[in-house]
């Protein structure tokens, strides 16, 4: 049913710039991600890891324009709240319907499409951290290619698409757990069924294996932070200065508090200054604000964002101990700050249901594991997805690509 226009056509034109900008800010998401991702791994994977993150945001992109905003955005449903579709393809309805009489004078559809859009594919780049520097290329997109266009979006209908749990009282409002859990969920069953890289794990114990490049690192949690006010403030989906006010102050608030409370539990658990902690810890905070960043107040995002951080130094040791192997530390931030931060909406937001939360993060978890679990499963035993150990040893870049990121002499 259209909703009927309560703007005039100037505010029209200033909500509908405003979620294209927004857009273009999560756009720009996708370059943090390869950058912190190739920062993250060793030098001989930095082409594979790049390659992997320029290809994810485009098969994202076009998989969600065929069928996935359909299924997240059916209009009719089909399966009590669970599962609908609107058919295959993106057509604007005529006229006005797809323009200022779309969503209220907004945005209009196509915009709602471009910037829902640019969320789907973060999903299969949060895996791709996880599963680095040992999986064969063609496994991951195939997989990247389903789990964008089918799994995404049915949990996104589920909520965000107006399905059961919607109903039921459950609040995500940027995607803690509908965006990144649903990757960090993605991301763990990769880095279960692929194992541990050759030495991580040895008789006499955890041997790390640092990243590259630390300050390519940087940049990308700088491009991230960047783009989430995009994620954020444009998910608020008008130009409404309160709003979008409001979602810019917490979600700066939970990522700076989420940086010195991993300095600080990092500092104490081990020693050192870890500059991966820190900015682990601003994308851990920035995770954790994401649910409720419209629902609460400033000091209480600063509590959010810190307990994320603070997270994130104990996860990668839980991680670690169960000998799961995260180059990148997205099961950490992504799922685990994930998590809590659909959970801190129940404690902290208004009205806010925590069983709600907890059925959400659950139901979510258990389809979203358990499609990726079976991808990869049926891909293990199919085309399998490890490299062989010789190919691992050379490097990624060498053995599928037959480049260098770098001149090695």
């Amino acid at each position: 049913m259209e909703e009927a226009t309560v703007v005039s056509q100037e505010m029209f034109t200033i909500n509908n710039l405003w979620i294209m900008l927004a857009a273009t800010l999560v756009f720009i998401m996708h370059l943090g991600f390869a950058c912190v991702e190739a920062g993250f791994v060793q030098k001989k994977n930095v082409v594979n890891i790049l390659f992997k993150n320029t290809l994810i945001p485009c098969i994202g992109l076009l998989t969600y324009a065929i069928v996935g905003f359909n299924l997240m955005y059916p209009g009719v449903d089909y399966g009590g709240g669970f599962l609908g579709f609107a058919g295959f393809g993106i057509n604007m309805p005529e006229g006005s319907a797809g323009l200022i009489d779309y969503a209220g004078g907004n945005y209009t559809y196509y915009t709602d499409f471009i910037f829902q859009g640019m969320f789907a594919a973060t999903c299969a780049t949060i895996v791709s951290g996880a599963v680095a520097e040992r999986m064969k290329l063609m496994p991951f997109l195939i997989f990247t290619t389903l789990f964008v266009s089918l799994c995404y979006p049915i949990t996104g209908m589920w909520q965000w698409g107006g399905g059961w749990l919607k109903t039921a009282g459950f609040h995500d409002f940027a995607g803690s757990t509908l965006v990144h859990s649903v990757g960090g969920w993605g991301a763990l069953a990769g880095a279960i069924l692929l194992g541990a890289r050759k030495g991580k794990f040895t008789d006499k114990g955890i041997k790390p294996i640092p990243g590259h490049s630390m300050p390519l690192a940087t940049i990308g949690v700088f491009l991230l932070w960047f783009g989430w006010y995009g994620f954020n403030g444009g998910s608020v989906l008008s130009a409404d200065a309160g709003g979008v006010s409001l979602v810019f102050v917490t979600t700066t608030l939970g990522a700076v508090s989420g940086a010195l409370l991993a300095f600080f539990v990092s500092y104490f658990m081990f020693k050192s200054y870890d500059l991966s902690m820190i900015l682990n810890g601003i994308l851990g905070g920035l995770v954790g604000i994401t649910a409720g960043a419209d629902v609460i107040t400033p000091m209480e995002s600063i509590m959010i964002g810190g307990i994320a951080g603070a997270i994130i130094p104990l996860s990668v040791v839980m991680f670690d101990k169960l000998k799961i192997d995260d180059p990148v530390g997205a099961t950490s931030v992504h799922l685990v700050c994930g998590i809590w931060g659909t959970l801190a909406t129940g404690i902290f937001g208004e009205d806010k249901s925590i069983v709600a939360q907890l059925t959400g993060i659950a139901a979510i978890g258990v389809f979203s594991f358990g499609f990726a679990f079976l991808i990869f499963t049926i891909l293990k035993y199919t085309t399998g997805i490890r490299v062989p150990d010789e190919d691992e040893e050379r490097g990624l870049d060498i053995s599928e690509h037959e480049m260098e990121a770098y001149r090695m002499s």
